[in-house]
């Protein structure tokens, strides 16, 4: 018990809270006007003007709820208990002041596990002070923290549900860099191989043909030089901050796709520009996300029809865009963590080597996946 006491204590802020948006403007001039036309309209509120002002006032408290939840739960709660203890009777209250729980789950959505715990004690104090001094019911009590607890259990639950989310995806992430990692890994074992070819070939001929040897010298120069350079890729892409150098397949293999397939939609590839001289990284970052694309378009596109796989080069870029004309669905499940690629580790793949993949419906009809990625292979 007191090692997970320990643990929700030093528990951290999650990271990336959303900003403050007209949402939460929204929100705040919609329960302004309400509490004021609820202390004009309703007949049994005790301390009309006390309660309309005291509601008014904390409804700020609304827009600093993710990025101050400790602060926020503070004030809210701990004005109501002061009014309450300034009265005598029934404490102030309207049924606006119900906005307190948007607080409570922020606490725990939100803030450290310090924040949360401390948080939740202030909440909680006040429901006991309003059995206490204000007279509360046992079964407004009752309800009062069973209401609270749940706005707290929400937000630790969405909590968790992010953090496993985040988890998945960082999952995808390192398993595609592992797969970059031994793309890497075949590509200088190829130019190792040739290497060595060279060089035997080299001493064999060098007694009888001294300018086939000289020949064979600069074929293992020039071997030697890429197999470095993909070497230092490997260690980029293992330190995630560098661009995968993986060879395989050519531009021209996405062409191949049209024919993969023996059932599902027919497949249309386009191809433009001059790809003849596209590096072989890029030719295998393009060659996946389009095979990938293709895939899960034949796996989740509703009635569609035709895949559409363009692939156009200029002397800086090259552009791949693959469509199909399925109806409209919600978001296909390989746009997230997905066990196998998914949209998570394309677009991974496509960062590596410094470009961006981006993926989503079309504004009528279909499915669409853009990515734009360095010609020269890595933008430094």
């Amino acid at each position: 018990m007191s090692s997970l006491l320990r643990s929700v204590r030093e528990e951290p802020r999650p990271p990336g809270p959303p900003p403050r948006g007209w949402r939460d403007w929204a929100l705040v001039a919609a329960l302004a006007p309400a509490a004021v036309l609820e202390g004009a309209l309703r007949p049994d509120l005790p301390w009309r003007t006390a309660s309309v002002v005291l509601t008014v006032a904390l409804l700020p408290t609304l827009l600093w709820r993710r990025t101050n939840p400790l602060l926020m739960v503070a004030i809210a709660f701990g004005g109501c208990g002061l009014a309450g203890l300034l009265t005598t009777g029934e404490a102030p209250a309207l049924n606006a002041m119900a906005f307190v729980l948007f607080l409570a789950y922020a606490l725990v959505r939100w803030g450290s596990g310090r924040e949360a715990v401390a948080g939740a004690a202030i909440a909680y104090a006040k429901v006991v002070l309003s059995v206490v001094f204000d007279g509360m019911a046992g079964a407004d009590a009752f309800g009062a923290f069973a209401i609270l607890s749940a706005a707290m259990a929400a937000g630790g639950a969405l909590r968790y549900r992010a953090r496993a989310r985040q988890r998945e995806l960082e999952q995808a992430k390192l398993l595609e860099r592992e797969r970059l990692a031994r793309d890497l890994h075949d590509t200088v074992a190829h130019h190792v191989s040739a290497i060595a070819i060279r060089a035997q070939a080299g001493l064999a001929t060098a007694a009888a043909d001294p300018d086939a040897a000289t020949d064979a010298l600069r074929v293992i120069e020039t071997e030697a030089s890429r197999t470095l350079t993909e070497m230092r890729a490997i260690v980029r892409v293992l330190r995630a901050d560098g661009p995968p150098e993986a060879a395989g397949q050519r531009v021209g293999d996405v062409a191949a796709l049209a024919s993969a397939a023996e059932s599902g939609p027919a497949v249309e590839v386009r191809m433009s520009g001059d790809l003849g001289e596209v590096p072989p990284p890029v030719a295998a970052v393009v060659y996946r996300l389009a095979q990938e694309s293709v895939t899960n378009a034949r796996r989740h596109a509703r009635r569609a029809t035709r895949i559409e796989v363009s692939v156009a080069a200029d002397d800086t870029a090259v552009r791949l865009r693959v469509r199909d004309d399925g109806e409209p669905a919600e978001p296909r499940p390989a746009d997230e963590a997905d066990a196998g690629y998914g949209l998570a580790g394309m677009r991974e793949r496509a960062g590596l080597l410094g470009g961006t993949c981006e993926a989503g419906p079309d504004p009528e009809r279909g499915w669409t996946v853009t990515a734009v990625l360095p010609r020269a292979g890595w933008a430094r």
